[in-house]
């Protein structure tokens, strides 16, 4: 069986937010490669989970996680976005949505959605 990879991205406001769902749903996540932008990263692997970083997202980490799904290399993104902040690198966001639609890529934004993604995810897993 091979490992899922998933990317986990996070506004800085909504990081606390990721690592309670990421420690919540630790058992299912150690299972998976994790790829995610930079701060949101470090966050993460504080949780004892190992995690690849790119980039943080206003210096070019939601275009490389872009550019992964795009190339099929992700199995589904969770991005717990700030819909009410003001983003530099809103473009980037915007890309990275439009290329989740484009290439038929899960996406979670909020917590209650990424719970169903990750559910799914194991649940195609053990189908197999």
């Amino acid at each position: 069986m091979s490992t899922q990879t998933i990317a986990l991205i996070a506004h800085d406001g909504r990081k606390p937010e990721m690592v309670a769902f990421v420690k919540e749903y630790y058992d299912i996540l150690k299972n998976m490669k994790l790829i995610a932008t930079g701060t949101t990263g470090s966050k993460i692997q504080e949780t004892g989970l190992e995690v690849s970083r790119k980039l943080s997202g206003p210096q070019g980490g939601d275009a490389q996680i872009a550019a992964m799904a795009a190339e099929g290399d992700l199995k589904g993104i969770i991005f717990f976005r700030d819909p009410l902040g003001k983003h530099p690198h809103e473009p980037d966001v915007q890309m990275l949505l439009r290329v989740c639609d484009v290439h038929n890529v899960p996406l979670a934004t909020n917590p209650a959605s990424a719970k169903y993604l990750l559910l799914g995810m194991v649940e195609e897993t053990e189908s197999k």
